[in-house]
């Protein structure tokens, strides 16, 4: 569909009365405090960008790209705007016109192909385990790289010899009566960088009446495609993934990756396949997605076994982005981790402002991703907490390297873990009660 007729350029530029709202929200903004990095001006660049009074060229496209696409403009924003799917559709109209070889290897080519991208992430695990990279950073050879990545490159760390997929099987029994069949919508970051996540997924699911079966061939959910204006690549990566969902009989498919959930959801089908031959497939397929904490709140309504603890652990919450703002979803996290017998819950101030991570934003924007989050680090902080806890992979990594560049002592994690751990514990105690 051409940039123009894509219906947030066509319908929503209009709506925008200069009230400046998005301003007083914006963390980028907080940081330059520059129309230009604003939501406002964002808007401004995109309706003289559809019509033609700037050129689409790479300095209006760093410009747009500077926005985190947290949504926290667009959920604030009065007048109703999308103000994200409004920048994401200009960055797809530039990179059009300026295609890069970069991206197109990094997101056509190893993104798109779950085996490439598998690989190459083993290949920088295996530098890591040979102490090769931390060789290259002191001997000044990350300096060579592009843009922000020397800087980067330390955020990844630890990455696990062994993915998700290839510890867990396709399908996965039920512990008990059968009472749902799930789809695991497994996403990148959870397969590879965090598979700790996707074991507690399945266990805690299987123990709660629910077959959870893995199709083989997921995709990417091509949500970091439309950050990078590869908007075009999304479409294909979304229609792929329809299809082999709904090649199946789910009676919901749950990812427990806030990011992953915001791209399967109906509102980005609609950004992605509005009026799009596969347009009802679509919303078809995300009428049964789900939020993992979502499903095991309000759908299952779990009941976590009791186990016997020494003291309360201290247990604050971050907000993603993509669940908080993209989905409204934020009661459902807190009252998962306020069912877990020993945690002491206590809520940060600014939970729900963003930690700067953004999927690739740390990587293309170090500086100022450094500068969001520190400030994140020092709500995190002020509460004192044993364990860190947040639904979403990236921010998962966000904030791991947030906790070791301030030298913190404190354990980030996913909620699901944390419940996993709690099944685990009760049958060590079931067995010595014997």
């Amino acid at each position: 569909m051409e940039f123009k007729e894509l219906p947030p350029v066509k319908e929503q530029i209009m709506k925008c009365v200069r009230c400046g709202k998005c301003r007083s929200v914006c963390p980028v903004f907080a940081e330059v405090g520059n129309e230009t990095a604003a939501p406002r001006g964002h808007v401004f660049m995109v309706q003289m960008l559809r019509d033609g009074k700037v050129e689409p060229d790479k300095a209006v496209y760093d410009k747009l790209s500077a926005c985190l696409m947290c949504e926290t403009c667009s959920v604030n924003c009065p007048s109703g705007i999308d103000v994200h799917e409004l920048n994401a559709a200009a960055r797809s109209y530039i990179y059009e016109k300026n295609p890069s070889i970069a991206k197109e290897f990094i997101f056509d080519t190893m993104w798109t192909n779950p085996g490439f991208l598998k690989a190459s992430t083993h290949f920088m695990g295996g530098l890591q385990k040979l102490g090769l990279q931390k060789i290259a950073r002191d001997m000044g050879l990350t300096r060579i790289l592009p843009g922000d990545l020397p800087e980067a490159e330390k955020i990844l760390t630890n990455i696990p010899t062994k993915s998700a997929k290839t510890c867990l099987p396709e399908i996965n029994k039920t512990v008990g009566p059968k009472k749902y069949t799930i789809g695991y919508f497994l996403g990148c970051a959870t397969d590879l960088l965090s598979p700790e996540v996707a074991k507690a997924t399945i266990d805690v699911l299987t123990r709660n009446g629910c077959e959870v079966i893995i199709p083989p061939g997921i995709k990417c959910c091509g949500l970091p495609h439309i950050a990078n204006g590869k908007m075009d690549t999304a479409r294909k990566l979304a229609a792929h993934n329809i299809k082999l969902f709904n090649s199946y009989n789910f009676d919901y498919v749950i990812t427990d990756c806030a990011s992953c959930s915001a791209a399967l959801s109906r509102k980005n089908m609609e950004f992605l396949f509005k009026g799009l031959n596969i347009e009802d497939q679509a919303y078809d397929f995300s009428s049964r997605v789900m939020d993992l904490t979502s499903f095991l709140i309000n759908v299952i309504d779990i009941q976590i076994p009791e186990v016997k603890y020494d003291k309360k652990v201290k247990v604050t919450y971050h907000d993603p982005c993509h669940l908080a703002n993209a989905q409204g979803i934020t009661r459902e996290p807190r009252e998962l981790l306020k069912r877990i017998p020993g945690i002491e819950f206590i809520e940060m101030n600014n939970a729900n402002s963003c930690c700067g991570g953004s999927g690739t934003y740390s990587v293309t924007h170090y500086k100022m991703s450094m500068k969001i989050l520190d400030k994140k680090m020092d709500n995190v902080m002020e509460t004192g907490a044993d364990k860190l806890v947040t639904c979403c992979p990236s921010c998962m990594m966000q904030l791991k390297y947030g906790v070791r560049r301030h030298n913190w002592k404190c354990q980030v994690v996913h909620p699901v873990v944390l419940v996993s751990e709690c099944y685990q514990n009760a049958l060590i105690e079931q067995g010595e009660n014997r």
